[in-house]
C-alpha cells in the first residue's frame, strides 16, 4: 500500500530517501535521477508529475528528514529531465524557496543546494520566480549559521550570472521588492542588496537609472552603515549611476530624486551629506533651470553646510559653496517676468510637439518660485551661525538686482527682519544687511510707492543719477525707531551704519533725510543724543568727505538747502551747531550762537562737546580753518568765536590747547581782527547772503526752549516720584 502511495518510487527508495543519513538520501536521489530519464525518454508524463506530487509532499512534511529527502529528491527530477524541467519549474521551485523559511537551519541548507543544482539545469527558466528566490535569499545571506549563508552565497552568485546572460528579466516587477528590502538594518542583507543593484546596473539591457528614484534613498540609507566595506560598496554604486547620468542625462528624471537628494544633504553623517550635495550640485550642471522648483529645498539644506569650519566637514563644505554658486547662476532676468499660465504651456507644447528643443523652451518657461526662496531666506537669516546668516543676505541682494519686480511684491515680508538684523552681533552680517537694504532703497522696482500708498519724491545722488524710491525714508525712519529703542544699538553701531550707507547711497540724501526727521521729533533728548553722534559722522567719516567739500563752499542751492536743513536739525545740540557752522565758514553765525551761549545751562556735557569741538579744530579736517587764523583781519567772527569757546572753557587741557593756538596768530593780525568793520569771509559767497540767518537762529532758540521745559518736567517728575516713596 506503501508503495502504492509514493509510486513511481519503490518503498525501499523512499526509506533512503527520509534517512536521517545524507548518504542514503543522496543514493535514492541518485535512483530518482535515472527513473525520471527513463519515465522522460518514455514520454510519461502523467508518472513524472505524480513523483513531483510525492516529493512536494515530502518538502512540506513535518517531519525534518522528509523535507530533506523531498529538497534533495526535487533536484534529482531536475537533473533528471534537463532542458525539460522548464515545463515543470513551478513543481520544482516553489517548495523548494518555501523551505527557504524553514525552522530548521539544515533543511535551510538543503533547500539552497537543491536550488542551486535546480537553477543549473533550468537556468533562465527560473526568472519568472525571481523575486521569491531573491526574497528568500535576502534573509539567508544574514543568518547566523555560516554554513545556510555559504549555501545562499553559492546560489546567489549563479543566479546573478543567469540574470546577467538573460534578456527577460522583469526589472518593472522586481523594484518594489527591491524598494522595500533596501531598507533592511542588517548589515549582511545591505551587502546583498547593493551587490544585486551593481550586477543589474552592469547588465546592459536593463535601464536602471529609468527606476532609481525608487532606490535613491535605500541606498544613501545604506551609505550611512557602520561597516566601511559596506560603505565603500555603495559609495561605488553610486558613483557608477552619477557617472551614468553624465552620461545619458536626457532619460534621467531629476526632479523624481532632488527631493531625496535634499533631505540627504542635511544628514548628520559627512559622507551621505557629500554625496548628496554632490549629486545635486552634478543635477544642476545637467539640467540647468528644471531644477529651480527645488531652489527653496536645496537653499534650506545647504547654506547651513557653509559654516562648517573643522578639517572633517571641509570638503562638506567646499561642496556646498560649489552647490550655492551653481544655484545663483540660475537665476536670470526671466525670473522677473510675469509667470506663465497653463494655457500658456500648454500652447508652446502644442506649438513644437516633435521639436527637439521642446525640452529646452519647457525649462525656459519653468520659473523660479520667489515666495519659496524668500521663506527660506528668511529662516535663515535667525541661523545660529554666521555664515548661514551671510549667505541669506547676499541671496537677497541677488533676488533683489535678477529679479526685483517679483521680489518687490513680497518686501514687507522681510523689510522688518532686515532692519531687526541691523542689531546682529557680526559686522559682516550687518555690513551685508546694509547693502541690502541699499539695494531695497534705490532699486527702481520700489519707485510705486509703499504698499500704504505713499510716495516720496525720489532724491538723487549728485553725479551719479541713482534715485532713491519710498522705501529709503521708510529706512531712515526705521532708523531713528532702532535708534530710539536700543540707545546702545546707536552708541556701538551707530556710525558704522550711517557710514556704509553713505557708500551705498547718497550720503547728502541720508543727512538730509534724517535731519528732516529729528526736526520733527519730541523726544528731545534723544534728538541731541542722535545730532551729535551725526555731527562726529559728518565731520570726521572719509566717507562723508565728499559732503564735507560741499559744505564748505556752499556753492550750490542744493548745498544751501541742505545746510539749512542741517541747521534746524543740530540746534538740539548748540555745539555741533557751532561745529557746523565752522565747517561752511558761517563765523558769523558761529559768533552769534556764541553771544547766545551766555544764557544757556552750561553742563559737564556742554563742557564735554566744546572739548570734542577743540579737539576736532585740531584735526587735519579743519585744516583750512586754523590757515584762516592767519587772516583774521579778513574773519574777526571766527577769531571771537574762539575766544568766546575759550572763555566758557575751564582751564582744562583743551583750554591750554585752544589758547594755545589763538596765540599763534600774529598780533598784528589779531588787532586787526578786533575792528568788526572788516568785510565778513560770508558775504563774499552769493548764495550764502540768500540764506535766512535769522529765522534759523529764531529756530535754535525755540529748540533751546523746548530742551529747558523738557529739563524742568523732568526735575518734576523726580521730585514727584520722590514724594510718591515717602
Amino acid at each position: 500500500m506503501a508503495e502504492k502511495e509514493h509510486a513511481p518510487l519503490t518503498a525501499s527508495c523512499v526509506r533512503a530517501l527520509v534517512d536521517k543519513l545524507y548518504e542514503k538520501r543522496k543514493s535514492a536521489a541518485l535512483e530518482i535521477e535515472r527513473v525520471v530519464k527513463e519515465l522522460s525518454a518514455a514520454n510519461q508524463l502523467d508518472q513524472i508529475k505524480k513523483l513531483l506530487k510525492v516529493l512536494e509532499d515530502f518538502a512540506s512534511s513535518q517531519n525534518p528528514n522528509n523535507r530533506k529527502g523531498g529538497l534533495i529528491g526535487l533536484a534529482a527530477v531536475a537533473i533528471g529531465l534537463g532542458k525539460e524541467s522548464c515545463t515543470y519549474i513551478n513543481n520544482l521551485v516553489r517548495p523548494v524557496v518555501i523551505c527557504f523559511h524553514d525552522v530548521d537551519s539544515r533543511v535551510q541548507y538543503y533547500a539552497c543546494e537543491a536550488l542551486y543544482n535546480i537553477v543549473k539545469v533550468a537556468r533562465g527558466a527560473v526568472l519568472p520566480h525571481f523575486n521569491e528566490i531573491f526574497d528568500g535569499l535576502s534573509k539567508l545571506t544574514a543568518h547566523p549559521d555560516q554554513n545556510v549563508k555559504n549555501g545562499a552565497e553559492l546560489l546567489d552568485r549563479l543566479i546573478k550570472d543567469i540574470v546577467t546572460e538573460s534578456s527577460s528579466f522583469d526589472l518593472v516587477a522586481f523594484i518594489p521588492l527591491l524598494r522595500e528590502r533596501i531598507y533592511t538594518r542588517n548589515p549582511f542583507a545591505r551587502q546583498f542588496v547593493v551587490s544585486w543593484i551593481e550586477v543589474l546596473d552592469a547588465v546592459p539591457d536593463i535601464n536602471m537609472l529609468a527606476l532609481l528614484p525608487e532606490i535613491l534613498d535605500g541606498l544613501f540609507q545604506i551609505l550611512g552603515d557602520n561597516s566601511h566595506e559596506i560603505r565603500k560598496m555603495c559609495q561605488g554604486v553610486l558613483a557608477e549611476f552619477l557617472e551614468g547620468i553624465r552620461r545619458c542625462k536626457n532619460g534621467v528624471n531629476f526632479t523624481g530624486m532632488a527631493n531625496i537628494l535634499i533631505v540627504h544633504s542635511q544628514n548628520s553623517d559627512d559622507l551621505i551629506q557629500f554625496t548628496a550635495i554632490t549629486w545635486l550640485r552634478e543635477f544642476i550642471a545637467l539640467s540647468g533651470r528644471a531644477m529651480l522648483p527645488h531652489m527653496a529645498g536645496i537653499l534650506s539644506a545647504v547654506l547651513p553646510c557653509l559654516a562648517y569650519n573643522d578639517d572633517s566637514r571641509k570638503k562638506v563644505r567646499e561642496a556646498a559653496e560649489s552647490l550655492n554658486q551653481a544655484l545663483r547662476k540660475l537665476v536670470e532676468a526671466q525670473d522677473d517676468q510675469p509667470t506663465p499660465t497653463a494655457e500658456m504651456i500648454t500652447f508652446t507644447s502644442e506649438v513644437t510637439p516633435g521639436d527637439k528643443n521642446s525640452s529646452k523652451s519647457n525649462s525656459e518657461i519653468i520659473q523660479l518660485e520667489i515666495l519659496s526662496v524668500i521663506k527660506v531666506l528668511q529662516r535663515l537669516l535667525g541661523h545660529e551661525t554666521i555664515q548661514a546668516r551671510v549667505a541669506s543676505l547676499k541671496w537677497f541682494n541677488l533676488l533683489l538686482v535678477k529679479t526685483p519686480n517679483k521680489t518687490f511684491r513680497y518686501i514687507e515680508e522681510f523689510f522688518g527682519l532686515l532692519m531687526t538684523t541691523l542689531a546682529d552681533p557680526s559686522d559682516d552680517v550687518v555690513l551685508l544687511d546694509l547693502e541690502v537694504l541699499s539695494e531695497i532703497s534705490s532699486n527702481p522696482a520700489g519707485c510705486g510707492g509703499l504698499p500704504d500708498g505713499t510716495v516720496v519724491v525720489s532724491p538723487e545722488r549728485s553725479g551719479h543719477e541713482i534715485k532713491l524710491n519710498p522705501y529709503f525714508t521708510k529706512l531712515m525712519n526705521g532708523l531713528i525707531d532702532w535708534f530710539k529703542k536700543d540707545k546702545q544699538l546707536l552708541e556701538d553701531r551707530g556710525a558704522f551704519i550711517i557710514r556704509q550707507l553713505s557708500i551705498y547711497l547718497s550720503a547728502e540724501a541720508i543727512f538730509r533725510s534724517l535731519s528732516e526727521i529729528l526736526i520733527l521729533e519730541e523726544d528731545v533728548s534723544f534728538a541731541c543724543t542722535v545730532v551729535q553722534s551725526l555731527n562726529t559722522i559728518l565731520l570726521t567719516s572719509t566717507e562723508i568727505y565728499e559732503l564735507r567739500s560741499q559744505l564748505k563752499e556752499l556753492a550750490t542751492e542744493e548745498n544751501c538747502s541742505l545746510f539749512c536743513c542741517l541747521y534746524k536739525c543740530w540746534c538740539h545740540s548748540p555745539i555741533s551747531l557751532m561745529s557746523l557752522c565752522y565747517l561752511t565758514q558761517n563765523y558769523g553765525q558761529a559768533y552769534l550762537l556764541m553771544q547766545i551761549f551766555g544764557d544757556l545751562e552750561v553742563t559737564v556735557d556742554f563742557l564735554k562737546e566744546i572739548d570734542k569741538l577743540v579737539q576736532l579744530i585740531e584735526s587735519p579736517i579743519f585744516a583750512y580753518l586754523r590757515l584762516q587764523l592767519l587772516e583774521a583781519h579778513q574773519n574777526p567772527e571766527l577769531i571771537k568765536s574762539l575766544y568766546g569757546l575759550l572763555m566758557i572753557l575751564p582751564q582744562s587741557e583743551a583750554f591750554k590747547l585752544l589758547r594755545n593756538r589763538l596765540e599763534c596768530i600774529p598780533q598784528i593780525n589779531l588787532t586787526l581782527a578786533l575792528d568788526t568793520d572788516k568785510k565778513k569771509r560770508g558775504e563774499e559767497r552769493p548764495l550764502v547772503k540768500k540764506i535766512n540767518f535769522n529765522k534759523l537762529l529764531d529756530h535754535f532758540l525755540a529748540v533751546q526752549a523746548k530742551h529747558r521745559e523738557y529739563k524742568r518736567n523732568q526735575v518734576a517728575y523726580k521730585i514727584s516720584a520722590v514724594k510718591n516713596l515717602k
